[in-house]
């Protein structure tokens, strides 16, 4: 386990350093960004894909940019998002990450969230806990909405009468703060150290979470489908908690039914 996560956090800061890069080369204010925001993005990934597969050429490697190689051995595979929090990204906000996870058959057994921005480096391993720059990590340990700060993410095109909308404002009321930070991987990040009491969210993929539930888990903290239910990470719909009691109260003003 110590050398999968070796090789996930050494891919990780390669990755992180390719975005600081990329990230010299455009300002936010230029014509087409997104175009450069891609590149960057590409060979971010290119980088991870490198090394993981450099190291584990039988592993299965799935990522955000179109990229599903099936393993060849024992179902190991690497989920990667080169980079969660573009929007933070092009507009300089230090909030962005590169979030790599070794999953097998269903359960995630290293992952890392690394913020190149600040250095901030975010590692578990199945079992072995969760770290922050090395040192051990836990989650806040609060129960009650009415103390807990809590993030949440919004599907990337969103209406003023979605769904999502209304949740929001039923949760800004009821909690003592909540927070829209834009990087799902940071927010799980944050579940882990006691930065966020609770998080949530209803439409992602694979890739922005695979690492954070498994931080979130080895702080001690509570994951689950947004209905309570047990999460499906190919179908993700993510509720963290720093606790079982604060899940329930986070689920109750959500009330998004389960999957059918």
């Amino acid at each position: 386990m110590s050398t999968f996560l070796e090789v996930c956090e050494h891919a990780a800061r390669a990755a992180g350093q390719v975005l600081l890069d990329w990230q010299h080369r455009f300002t936010v204010r230029e014509k087409g960004p997104a175009d450069l925001v891609t590149e960057a993005d590409v060979a971010a990934q290119e980088t991870v894909q490198r090394i993981i597969l450099g190291a584990y050429p039988k592993h299965g490697f799935v990522a955000e940019e179109n990229v599903a190689i099936p393993s060849q051995e024992s179902g190991y595979r690497w989920i990667v998002d080169p980079l969660d929090g573009t929007t933070n990204y092009v507009h300089r906000m230090p909030e962005y990450a590169v979030s790599i996870a070794l999953e097998q058959h269903g359960r995630v057994l290293v992952g890392c969230v690394f913020n190149p921005a600040n250095g901030e480096c975010y590692t578990a391993a199945r079992g072995e806990g969760a770290r922050l720059n090395g040192r051990a990590t836990q989650c806040s340990g609060i129960q009650e909405l009415s103390r807990a700060m809590v993030g949440a993410s919004f599907p990337a095109s969103i209406t003023r009468e979605s769904i999502d909308i209304a949740r929001f404002a039923d949760m800004l009321v009821r909690a003592q703060s909540l927070r829209r930070l834009g990087s799902a991987a940071l927010n799980l990040s944050f579940v882990a150290t006691g930065r966020l009491d609770g998080y949530w969210a209803t439409s992602i993929k694979p890739w922005d979470i695979a690492a954070g539930i498994l931080l979130v888990t080895e702080a001690g903290g509570w994951i689950s489908d947004v209905s309570r239910q047990p999460l499906d990470l190919d179908r993700p719909r993510v509720l963290a908690a720093a606790t079982p009691e604060l899940a329930e109260a986070i689920a109750g003003v959500l009330q998004v039914p389960p999957v059918a």
